[in-house]
């Protein structure tokens, strides 16, 4: 046909025509294609292409979240041409699209579900749109100072009356839209109140005046709150917790709290616990650690199909584990989910007298692996899990049983082979300090250099490399240092100095990775504070062989006073044709023209964030990379610069960059300098959650929490 010209020379070299294909095979391949491109571009190619992309199965639901390149213009036009087709919009993060695009969000009439979470909006844009959705079951909606429920219209608080779930990210002490959702099924509360204000005065938890304090829970199944670090956030919760310790949801199915450090149980929460355990059977658990402590809750909670628990930071024991939560194994096969990251003693049959660097009860893994042997996601990291000698009860011989899993993040120290590390005499890398004093010359060491032969070193007898061989479908790993922690932390001063790593942990290295690069499908890496990284071979060959990967984060590998990584790491950025994400946190690093030339080979690359005590960057490769990496959206980099350097380079780029990508975000800023805080307040939470922060994400949240 004539609208087909334009493929006649693809045609006559492989003899096949796409247009030939059944419109099934072309409908799934351009399910791959981002929704503004087929409506905006794909479509105006060919006649049949024109049909075929207006397919409601490419129409019903469009997703924006991660589309970097779409604008306003782009936005307005696709919902003039399928607004009307549009059942679920997922805008989130869009967070460099003015508020005024939310106007065009009336076009979709027939919107079922709708994620508007990091996007600017008023309280009136607000009502405006809500006010002319009236199928919307499912919304999402950040809410911040300023906000002002007095201001909705009784059409738009009609529309909230039929939602059923709600998610709501809370900059700002506040009910938001809560109290108008009388139909709420499931509610999830994100909290990222700062405690002091831009100009240093304390806020308080008290919420606005002449607010309702009467949410309506009485249909509510699903109720999550994950809370930012501060003591505003705290006092806001118990606010949103007050009705449910009044009366518990008869149909209440997941009840789950994220809090960092310590959130001290009150008597109202207490009620509204004692509530639990007579009223309802839970599919889904996470509280704070102090709820749990040294309370006999676990043992009246009553499980129905549990298919996600997380007992973060709290100090659990393995033999309460088996005791009180897996019970004997009889209700644990629709577990998918388990995050025991922090829970230093939960592989232990008891706390009391036990030292977290002991080692643990294998059998009490073993009953865990036995009864949850559907687990799909399994956090066992920041604690020290130290296998006994024994044969066949190595932590990773036990987990290699778990064949399901897709994701999993383990601390160093466990992934030990104990009979090499109790033969092994200590090395000269095992001496060096880590710490940044001083130096202390140790002679020449010597270790193979070539990779195979590195590899064959351990490959006959190293459990961690048999649990990578046992684990073909994983996606994501974690490997972590159980005494590790980041640079830069939420909202205080950076880091200056690291505790030193586990001393199990010292013989983990270069070996250790390249048993990694068996994962085929592997599409997450995060590896931190491996003390025996001498060249970083083992990178090589993830890069060859993990051809999925899509997001690495490396922190604080081999030695601490220099990058002996580095020349491995940009043999192995070249071979990352799929990589998106990249986060590196290593003192002394030296961000050069050669790095940047090796990571001009990720041509997939969106975000970079760099990390570095002490570290130095080149201006000039900096901006050259930028010219060359087209995708790359996103750039933050804290080192030892200065304030003038830092800030001349981040204006440079965006003066040169922002009018062609217009989701470009630029932090470029000394790590130590005093205002790091308030920089970082403005970085967009999609960014700062995602990758700028470091922390353990497997089994973070339960699976399909929100879409």
């Amino acid at each position: 046909p004539q609208e087909i010209v334009s493929e006649e020379n693809e045609e006559e070299s492989n003899g096949v025509n796409l247009m030939e294909f059944s419109d099934e095979i072309l409908l799934h391949i351009l399910s791959y294609v981002p929704c503004t491109d087929l409506v905006l571009n794909v479509r105006r190619t060919c006649r049949k292409l024109a049909t075929l992309c207006l397919d409601k199965s490419l129409t019903h639901t469009v997703l924006l979240q991660k589309d970097y390149k779409v604008n306003k213009d782009k936005v307005k036009q696709l919902m003039r041409d399928i607004g009307k087709e549009i059942y679920q919009l997922n805008m989130a993060g869009c967070y460099w699209l003015p508020s005024s695009t939310i106007d065009h969000v009336t076009r979709c009439k027939n919107l079922v579900k709708l994620n508007l979470s990091g996007c600017h909006i008023t309280s009136l844009r607000l009502s405006k749109m809500l006010s002319t959705l009236q199928h919307l079951r499912s919304l999402a909606i950040d809410v911040n100072p300023g906000f002002d429920a007095s201001q909705l219209s009784s059409e738009c608080k009609a529309t909230l009356s039929r939602v059923s779930e709600l998610k709501q990210t809370l900059y700002t002490p506040s009910y938001g839209v809560v109290p108008c959702c009388t139909s709420l099924e499931k509610l999830l509360l994100y909290f990222e109140i700062l405690d002091r204000s831009r100009e240093g005065f304390m806020l308080s938890g008290q919420l606005m005046v002449g607010e309702s304090n009467v949410p309506h829970y009485q249909n509510l199944r699903v109720f999550y709150a994950r809370l930012a670090p501060g003591y505003v956030n705290q006092e806001v919760v118990r606010l949103y917790l007050a009705v449910l310790s009044d009366r518990t949801p008869e149909n209440l199915h997941a009840f789950l709290i994220s809090a960092p450090g310590s959130f001290a149980e009150t008597g109202a929460t207490k009620n509204l616990l004692d509530s639990m355990a007579r009223n309802v059977r839970l599919d889904a658990l996470q509280l704070p650690k102090a709820w749990i402590n040294g309370s006999g809750l676990l043992q009246h909670l009553k499980f129905n199909n549990p298919f996600y628990f997380s007992f973060s930071r709290c100090t659990l024991s393995g033999g309460h584990l088996i005791q009180r939560v897996i019970n004997g194994g009889k209700d644990l096969k629709s577990l998918t989910s388990l995050n025991l990251s922090g829970c230093v003693h939960c592989l232990a049959p008891e706390s009391l007298f036990r030292k977290a660097e002991d080692d643990i009860d294998s059998s009490i893994l073993e009953s865990l692996v036995v009864s949850c042997c559907n687990l799909r996601h399994l956090n066992l990291s920041a604690a020290h899990h130290h296998s006994p000698e024994s044969i066949g009860n190595h932590l990773c011989q036990l987990l290699s049983r778990l064949k399901h899993l897709l994701s999993l993040a383990l601390p160093v120290c466990s992934i030990t082979d104990v009979a090499a590390d109790v033969e092994k005499p200590p090395t000269a890398s095992n001496l060096v300090p880590q710490t940044f004093g001083r130096k202390v010359r140790i002679g020449i060491q010597t270790y193979p250099r070539n990779l195979a032969d590195q590899a064959n070193q351990k490959i006959e007898s190293s459990v961690f490399w048999a649990l990578m061989g046992s684990l073909r479908f994983l996606e994501t790993l974690e490997i972590i240092g159980s005494s590790f922690s980041s640079a830069m932390p939420r909202n205080e001063p950076a880091i200056r100095n690291s505790l030193p790593p586990c001393v199990r942990a010292q013989s983990v290295g270069d070996s250790e990775v390249a048993a990694i690069s068996q994962l085929t499908y592997l599409q997450s890496l995060t590896l931190a504070q491996l003390p025996n990284i001498l060249t970083g071979s083992g990178l090589i060959h993830v890069g060859l062989q993990c051809q999925h990967l899509r997001t690495l984060s490396l922190a604080n590998l081999g030695m601490m006073g220099k990058v002996v990584y580095m020349s491995a790491l940009m043999d192995m950025l070249k071979h990352c044709k799929c990589l998106r994400d990249l986060r590196l946190e290593q003192p002394y690093f030296c961000a050069g023209a050669q790095f940047f030339q090796a990571l001009s080979h990720c041509s997939s690359l969106q975000r970079l964030c760099i990390v570095s005590r002490s570290g130095t960057l080149q201006s000039d490769a900096v901006m050259s990379f930028m010219a060359n990496c087209l995708e790359v959206i996103m750039c933050h980099m804290f080192m030892g610069e200065s304030l003038t350097v830092c800030k001349n380079l981040q204006q440079s780029i965006v003066r040169s960059f922002q009018a062609d990508r217009p989701a470009l975000n630029v932090v470029i800023f000394p790590l130590l300098h005093e205002d790091l805080t308030e920089v970082i307040r403005d970085v967009p939470m999609r960014h700062l959650d995602e990758i700028t922060l470091f922390k353990s994400r497997v089994a973070e949240e339960p699976p399909n929490l929100w879409w």
